[in-house]
């Protein structure tokens, strides 16, 4: 028989283990070899990608280039433009747990409110003077917010809504890694408001205190 104090120590042991698995698998799964180089075009579905034959990975599997060349952030409505370098992009980051962007922004361009759900991200400004920060979670809602010159590096957390602008007059650009191979992005107002099918406008007019009009003309513009 267990003592009562050693059931006690039992059921700690328990919630720890318990808690420790929750959070190994909050993260993108380790490798267990060398690299598993995505393989595209496999019709099986897993969590990832499935892994090319090693014998016919090259050089190529691991590198992408163009990186040096700016987004045209012309053709956006809010000033920025994100070249995204991931799993998709570099089939060589399956099973890594990591990628990467670059940002570029025009004259006060933002890069809108947004979560990315699978991946912390660390910023470095390589040129300009960027007005960045996030939200913590609720209750606080505590804005967390701060001025980035050229060579800052500044973090945002997993999943906490986030934001960058350029506060300057000349274009800003900035490379950012996250991790996870694909770590997702949601632009709040774009979920919110140009959700498909639509979120009902009542439930949008009472979430934000709007009237059904207002919410109606925004559903409108995304």
């Amino acid at each position: 028989m267990v003592s009562s104090s050693g059931s006690k120590v039992l059921f700690i042991c328990f919630v720890i283990s318990s808690m420790t698995c929750f959070v190994a698998l909050a993260t993108d799964n380790n490798p267990l070899q060398d690299f598993c180089v995505a393989d595209a075009n496999s019709p099986v579905l897993v969590n990832g990608l499935v892994c090319k034959d090693p014998k016919v990975v090259t050089e190529n599997d691991f590198f992408t280039g163009g990186l040096n060349i700016a987004g045209d952030t012309s053709s956006t409505k809010v000033g920025s433009n994100v070249t995204t370098v991931n799993v998709a992009r570099i089939p060589g980051l399956n099973t890594l747990g990591i990628s990467l962007v670059r940002i570029d922004f025009a004259p006060w361009g933002i890069n809108a409110p947004h979560t990315h759900p699978r991946a912390t991200e660390i910023l470095t400004v390589i040129k300009g003077t960027l007005r960045v920060g996030f939200v913590t979670s609720n209750p606080e809602n505590r804005h967390i917010t701060k001025v980035l010159n050229e060579g800052d590096v500044f973090v945002f957390p997993e999943g906490l809504v986030h934001y960058q602008q350029n506060i300057g007059h000349d274009n800003a650009v900035v490379i950012a890694a996250l991790s996870s191979q694909n770590p997702g992005v949601i632009t709040i107002a774009n979920a919110v408001f140009g959700a498909n099918p639509d979120i009902s406008a009542d439930i949008l007019a009472k979430a934000f205190q709007l009237n059904k009009n207002t919410v109606q003309q925004l559903q409108a513009r995304f």
